[in-house]
């Protein structure tokens, strides 16, 4: 990562109390935002992940490290929940926008942790072999 991405980050992270107080997106909002794009996101300053947006709500996530994941979301009860299927557990999410930049925190979370948007960008994905991808 990148020092401009670093700082990205660390100031991305430092805006979460204002992020927590703005309203959860709206499944049409979300769509608007990220669809067509791959969103990089960062927890504590540190990159964890990525997701690639493909139409029909479709998605491809990679964690830090992982395999990608394909997928898809839908709006559920004020939240965005992600299905990849094969026995990984639903993932629902309370995104923001904080500013034009992403901010989401897992309904599963009890802490409340936060992920921040450091990147969006219309670029496919890399997954590494030997996924191939949709």
């Amino acid at each position: 990562m990148t020092g401009r991405m670093h700082a990205m980050a660390a100031a991305l992270v430092l805006a979460a109390c204002p992020a927590m107080a703005e309203d959860a997106m709206s499944g049409a909002e979300f769509g608007a935002y990220v669809g067509g794009h791959t969103v990089t996101y960062a927890h504590d300053g540190r990159i964890y992940g990525m997701e690639q947006y493909l139409p029909d709500r479709k998605v491809i996530w990679r964690q830090i490290g992982g395999d990608c994941q394909e997928g898809v979301w839908y709006e559920s009860g004020g939240q965005i929940c992600f299905d990849y299927g094969d026995g990984i557990p639903l993932q629902c999410w309370q995104f923001v926008n904080e500013g034009g930049r992403l901010g989401a925190r897992a309904d599963s979370d009890p802490q409340g942790t936060w992920l921040y948007e450091v990147q969006r960008s219309q670029e496919p994905m890399q997954c590494p072999a030997p996924y191939l991808g949709t």
